[in-house]
């Protein structure tokens, strides 16, 4: 299970890289075009913004897998071991409730959008809110998986958030910096 997530998330990076290419190509282009020739395409600014927009996404769930977003854990260093448990059981739990919050308001907006169409290229608006639906579910199952981890597995709360390190299976301990 753990190697095929692996390549899910190997290929969510394939993807952000592409969308990143994506986005600078057309930015690239567009200026170019428009300092020599005296135009652009008006489609490219609307791919571009999407293109940013999944690469945000994406790269949130990216990030939470491998706890490298930003976070404070200045105070789950400082309490006992047995506050560490709570303080982490009750971290999961806020960020199902937020990401439901999430998905919830964002497919709401997707079915609200359905027929509103951007301008040049006719990309459908609930494209624009659908990513923040895929971004809350998959948090969500993260979180999930944090819980089954802390519960069944038996990690501890350092163990679970130590940042991922990228060239190995290695973990870097939480609060110590490269």
């Amino acid at each position: 299970m753990k190697k095929s997530l692996d390549n899910v998330f190997r290929f969510l990076e394939v993807l952000m890289s592409v969308l990143l290419l994506a986005m600078v190509g057309l930015m690239f282009m567009n200026v170019v075009l428009r300092f020599v020739l005296s135009t652009g395409f008006v489609w490219s600014e609307e791919i571009t913004r999407l293109c940013f927009l999944y690469l945000v996404y994406l790269g949130t769930i990216g990030a939470y897998r491998d706890n490298r977003h930003l976070g404070v854990d200045t105070l789950i260093e400082r309490v006992s071991p047995r506050m560490q448990r709570i303080f982490y059981v009750l971290i999961q739990v806020i960020v199902i409730w937020v990401m439901a919050l999430l998905t919830k308001g964002r497919w709401d907006l997707a079915v609200q959008n359905l027929g509103d169409r951007w301008v040049a290229t006719q990309i459908p608006r609930a494209f624009v809110f659908g990513i923040g639906v895929l971004t809350g579910v998959a948090i969500m199952a993260l979180a999930v998986n944090n819980l089954w981890r802390f519960f069944v597995d038996k990690l501890e709360v350092g163990d679970l958030l130590a940042v991922q390190d990228d060239e190995a299976d290695d973990v870097v301990p939480a609060g110590t910096i490269d």
